[in-house]
């Protein structure tokens, strides 16, 4: 995918639907970038230029982290037989097969619990639900600039939660040890421009910016401006919706039937060495 520059009134009228507020900064190659941003579900077989995964992970790992306990890794996987596997494990998304690289981002304290252990010492916060907020945080800010950093070079990139559906399969897979856990999947890849992704409408600012204070009353309005965006969005580019978004968003929540494998996550933390006290 070629970037090419574009105005900052059309990226802000495409990412809500409308010219939300005035804008007078120096505009610049990081925020096109960031207001730019789609995921891409169809990709080309091309694969990556060498030394593209290496400075993916240079970006990610230029992320903030938690202490610097750097509580992250991440899997690279590019054989063929494990993407499908993966891809079947995580609803049969065909993209993932696509694209020639699917990274598998981890929370990753088993580095630490290895440290620990070949110095003699106990790791009993590891116990803790503090330090896996700590190791899905970092992988999430990691992931993130990884990301960004693709896009900026003209990759597309598709963030993948299902994979938490199989996750005892994902590990055994990738042959996780005790202590890390599987947050997400992100593929990379070169976008085929026949399938070109548009520019999702985010929620107004009213609804996500609070100034001082948290203040759910007043969100109504804002819900519902949302809604009628998302319904004209769905039909300029023919995707076929039978809800607009606040009702879909709230039977997702109804029932159990949105979680699938991820509603005994809590069972499966303890199986994979969290005690999460």
């Amino acid at each position: 995918m070629t970037m090419t520059k574009t105005n900052p009134t059309e990226l802000l009228q495409s990412r809500y639907g409308e010219i939300p507020f005035n804008w007078d900064i120096d505009w610049n190659d990081s925020l096109e970038t960031l207001l730019s941003h789609r995921s891409v579900r169809s990709y080309l077989s091309k694969p990556l230029a060498p030394g593209t995964l290496e400075w993916l992970v240079a970006a990610a790992q230029s992320a903030a982290s938690s202490a610097n306990m750097q509580t992250w890794s991440v899997v690279a996987v590019e054989d063929q037989e494990r993407k499908a596997e993966l891809c079947r494990l995580a609803n049969n998304q065909v993209f993932m097969n696509q694209a020639p690289v699917f990274l598998v981002w981890l929370a990753d304290l088993g580095r630490l619990a290895y440290i620990a252990e070949n110095r003699g010492l106990p790791h009993v916060a590891l116990d803790y639900l503090e330090l896996l907020i700590k190791g899905v945080v970092d992988a999430s800010v990691a992931a993130q600039n990884a990301a960004i950093a693709a896009e900026s070079i003209g990759l597309g990139t598709v963030y993948v939660g299902a994979i938490r559906k199989n996750t005892q399969e994902v590990a055994t897979l990738l042959n996780l040890p005790p202590f890390v856990f599987p947050i997400f999947g992100l593929s990379v890849g070169y976008p085929n421009s026949e399938s070109e992704a548009a520019i999702k409408p985010r929620l107004p600012q009213s609804a996500v910016l609070h100034r001082e204070t948290y203040k759910l009353s007043g969100q109504a309005e804002a819900i519902a401006h949302y809604d009628d965006i998302i319904k004209e969005f769905n039909s300029k580019h023919n995707v076929s919706a039978t809800s607009d978004w606040s009702e879909k968003s709230a039977e997702r929540i109804a029932t159990l039937d949105y979680l699938k494998g991820c509603k005994d996550l809590r069972e499966t933390l303890n199986n994979f060495g969290f005690k999460l006290l």
